[in-house]
């Protein structure tokens, strides 16, 4: 082993966290926790990191992990390309598809004890057998043990005594996609690959309207409730005056009688509610307008009943009781421990912590459900992970942290892309201040971990890559979420079926196509002998790539003229940009500036509206790193295991390709 230069090292990984945004916020004074790290630690002046290709989640983490390029680890995209169809994408959050030594397994293996911490890039299953490493989840974005324990979705319930039945609507609120959302994972104990476990997550998905992909991202669905409210009968005991009224939960199979309560003075202004009008002590009580965590209660998934907790928040309650509108957050099963190892830190953790919270992802376009549920959700979920880390550092003595947290990213997901024009319902000014706010939200948990500083830990503060909101708008071609239909078929390499009448079927016609272009940056041409719907010759493959690359760079917007697409490459130039190889398409083609999603099918240099950028953050502090100190090298993601290698005192990973960042060290290396 090396000469380390740090006795400990906490990763505080924070997915979506923009550096531009970022150095905006503390220079208003509203992130003194991250100001902290900068004035004290050392960073580039304009805190980024030269992000790698593509600027999304797993690919990027993994970069970050193992200090290699795509193209080596193989994590080219959210989800992976199938083998055997086109069409078909297959689930990536997995550690047995990278093709890249670990970092942490660095660490563990020199003896250094190691936790990562929902890391979603290749940390799930645990890949050494070391007993130095311990790992908690990482198979999808949003809150730890999201897509293993949730059973439940999100809800929004509205009770009146204009309502006269009950009604359970699912989905009710929109039809919209959501990324970078992955529930219902069943990892076994014995670690069989995903992509068997999960056929959900295998699956075909053409996009063919706004609603099919991340145009229609701010539009999640969930469900509604509609309930009568009536005065209170048949209860075993019930205040003066109290009104009742019904939740549905589990799609309508759990009802929980409730009670509107008048305080003192009259008012209607809590809400009591009870697994049956039998029992005298409600599961909660919940005051007007605060939200409330950790309810535990019951939920029915597939003929299964479940112990689960949830959060939940009062929006509304008439004075009089005759109206009220309530949020109920998703439903996490207690119990689950499935990707926790070893074991005994999910017990440890839910003993002295508390259970994991739900994710929320609502309310783009409504005040009260951004600020006061998804946000305030998310204020829980940042009390909690600190909380939990801080309690296994403590408990377990660990040498090394890798952890991650993903607050930003969901959040912008539902609302950066209003930064510029607004929504019908709500101005631009509003989304400006949610943006504050999950900045701010993410200082808040940074400042949980300072202390460590006076401990000798060094503290790194870094992310994959951040996102913007375009100045125009993206065209039907770099959604991660599936097959890209209609520019390509406007060009004419992608061809639908018909029925009879002629009108287009959701189903691609092999025979008159030439390309597809599935997932975010991948378009594959339709080979014989490779595709099974095969009809280009392989001698032809080089002249159609060309064919197009050319109509991909003539393509338009056409209202301002300008060209949509920023770059295109074959397979083996791609390399250039650490893309290309065997899970890469035979052409991968970058979106151009102001014609992008928020972030994934565009170069990692773009920069947006409202002072947004696609830049990953990297901020540093701590023994191993110079005070006060910003550096002019360019810092690319490549660069931060080797460095983090450095300073842990440990070999680096076997297949890294960055070097350390020799310039921000305390001393020559």
């Amino acid at each position: 082993m090396r000469k380390a230069l740090g006795k400990k090292i906490l990763i505080l990984g924070v997915d979506g966290m923009d550096p531009s945004l970022t150095r905006k916020f503390v220079q208003k004074g509203l992130m003194p926790n991250v100001k902290k790290i900068i004035d004290q630690g050392a960073q580039r002046e304009d805190l980024t990191m030269l992000g790698g290709q593509p600027t999304g989640t797993p690919p990027m983490w993994t970069t970050l992990a193992t200090g290699a390029y795509p193209v080596t680890h193989g994590i080219t995209c959210f989800h992976k390309q199938s083998k055997e169809d086109l069409d078909v994408m297959e689930y990536a959050l997995d550690s047995r598809l990278c093709k890249a030594e670990q970092l942490w397994n660095v660490f563990a293996e020199a003896g250094k004890k190691t936790l990562v911490w929902h890391w979603p890039g290749s940390a799930w299953p645990p890949s050494s057998e070391s007993p130095n490493l311990h790992v908690v989840d990482g198979t999808s974005p949003g809150a730890p043990n999201m897509a293993s324990a949730q059973v439940e979705g999100e809800l929004v319930l509205v009770a009146s005594e204009k309502t006269e039945e009950i009604h359970f609507r699912a989905k009710a609120a929109s039809d919209g996609n959501v990324p970078c959302v992955i529930t219902d994972l069943k990892p076994s104990s014995d670690f069989k690959p995903m992509s068997e476990e999960v056929k959900l997550l295998t699956q075909r998905h053409l996009i063919l309207s706004e609603s099919d992909g991340e145009m229609g991202l701010s539009d999640t669905p969930f469900d509604v409730v509609l309930s009568p409210i009536k005065d209170a009968k048949g209860w075993v005991d019930v205040p003066e005056g109290a009104k009742e009224f019904t939740i549905l939960l589990s799609g309508g199979l759990i009802r929980r009688p409730s009670l509107i309560l008048k305080d003192p003075n009259g008012v209607y202004s809590k809400v009591a509610i009870y697994k049956s009008k039998k029992e005298k002590t409600p599961i909660v009580v919940l005051e007007n307008d605060v939200f409330t965590r950790e309810i535990i209660d019951e939920s029915v998934k597939d003929d299964v009943k479940y112990s689960v907790n949830r959060n939940m928040r009062v929006l509304e309650i008439a004075e009089d009781g005759s109206y009220l509108k309530m949020w109920i957050s998703s439903a996490m099963n207690i119990v689950e421990d499935s990707v926790w190892y070893p074991k005994h830190l999910y017990k440890s953790v839910t003993e002295n912590v508390g259970y994991p919270p739900p994710t929320s992802m609502v309310g783009g376009a409504d005040k009260q459900l951004i600020s006061k549920c998804m946000k305030e959700n998310w204020d829980s979920a940042k009390d909690w992970q600190a909380g939990a880390i801080n309690h296994l550092i403590q408990k377990e003595g660990y040498d090394v942290v890798f952890s991650h947290f993903h607050n930003i990213d969901l959040q912008s997901h539902m609302i950066i892309k209003y930064l510029k024009d607004g929504h019908a319902n709500l101005p631009k000014e509003e989304y400006a201040k949610f943006v504050e706010e999950i900045y701010i939200q993410t200082d808040e948990y940074i400042g949980q971990f300072m202390h460590l500083l006076e401990e000798d830990w060094t503290i790194c503060v870094i992310s994959d890559h951040a996102a913007v909101c375009p100045e125009h708008g993206p065209h039907f071609i770099g959604d991660m979420l599936g097959l890209n239909v209609r520019v390509m078929q406007e060009l004419g390499f992608t061809a639908l079926k018909k029925d009879e009448d002629g009108n287009e079927l959701p189903e691609i016609d092999w025979q008159n196509t030439k390309a597809i272009a599935n997932r975010a940056n991948h378009i594959y041409l339709n080979i014989k002998g490779r595709d099974k719907h095969g009809i280009i010759d392989p001698k032809d493959k080089f002249e159609v790539e060309e064919e197009i690359m050319t109509a991909l760079y003539g393509y338009k917007d056409k209202k301002t003229g300008h060209r949509v697409i920023a770059m295109a490459l074959r397979n083996k130039d791609a390399v250039l940009l650490g893309l290309g190889g065997p899970e890469s398409g035979d052409i991968i083609y970058w979106t151009a500036e102001g014609y992008n999603y928020d972030h994934f099918d565009c170069l990692s240099t773009t920069r947006g509206y409202g002072d947004t950028s696609v830049s990953p953050i990297f901020i540093g502090v701590g023994p191993g790193l110079k005070k006060g100190f910003a550096t002019d090298r360019i810092i690319r993601q490549v660069d931060f295991a080797p460095t983090i290698a450095v300073i842990g005192g440990v070999r680096m990973p076997a297949q890294c390709e960055g070097a350390p960042v020799y310039q921000i060290l305390s001393e020559e290396y």
